[in-house]
């Protein structure tokens, strides 16, 4: 990497990169270099695997396990399935550090924290927003997006949407029983900035992206100060701090 990210054992870090035509195969060298860059500790001779714990989160590990096909992102708002490849299945004490991983097209995020954690990028393309958000979201906010101005509702149902698939990673749990009708803040003006979900112990951050993307990181929020968010551009030329407008 051509800037070598903050170590900070109390931040959050997301990672935007190219998916070079495997995303699966992208996120995992991404989540093992930035482990790597960030001081998480890794036993001599180890190699850290994408792995699930007890309670259905995915972390890096270096645990034994069975290995099997993983599909952690639930299907993306257009009904487009998204993979992460292999994982290792039932680690309660080998998780290095709790990650999440998504895609789209050809882009792939992937964020890394001590706590909780769960990230979602959207492609943003047109769809029937207010007949999808009267379907499948709270019914208040349905109305709400219903009522904003036409053309800001593409950008605010991809908003609500992968607020809502963030925060069904973070649980552990994805958009099943009933996920998209989970309550997420109303989106607000973008920026790295943790907003509560009510209700929960989570907070959320919707960074502003590069043109034609949507992103959102939801991590737990014990109550006490907001962790930092750090977040990166990974390309060709390495990994460059990105703003995401406010990150603190």
């Amino acid at each position: 990497m051509s800037e070598r990210p903050v170590q900070d054992p109390n931040a959050v870090t997301v990672v935007l990169a190219p998916a070079c035509g495997d995303p699966s195969a992208a996120a995992r060298r991404i989540l093992v270099r930035m482990a790597a860059e960030l001081g998480v500790p890794v036993p001599p001779g180890a190699v850290p695997r994408v792995a699930y714990d007890a309670g259905g989160r995915p972390c890096l590990s270096v645990a034994d396990g069975a290995v099997r096909p993983v599909d952690e992102a639930v299907r993306g708002a257009d009904g487009a399935a998204g993979g992460v490849g292999e994982a290792v299945r039932g680690v309660d004490g080998g998780a290095l550090c709790r990650v999440s991983i998504s895609h789209c097209a050809d882009v792939v995020a992937v964020a890394l924290a001590a706590a909780a954690v769960g990230v979602d990028v959207e492609a943003v393309r047109p769809l029937p927003f207010v007949n999808l958000a009267r379907r499948w979201f709270d019914p208040a906010e349905a109305a709400w997006l219903a009522r904003r101005p036409e053309e800001h509702r593409q950008g605010d149902f991809f908003r609500l949407w992968t607020a809502k698939e963030a925060l069904g990673k973070a649980l552990g749990v994805g958009l099943r029983n009933g996920g998209t009708r989970r309550r997420v803040p109303l989106p607000r003006p973008l920026g790295a900035r943790w907003t509560p979900f009510p209700g929960r112990p989570f907070a959320l951050a919707l960074p502003e992206c590069p043109r034609g993307l949507v992103l959102a990181v939801a991590t737990a929020d014990p109550g006490g100060a907001p962790p930092p968010l750090r977040l990166y551009g990974s390309g060709m030329g390495g990994c460059r701090p990105w703003s995401g407008r406010g990150a603190s």
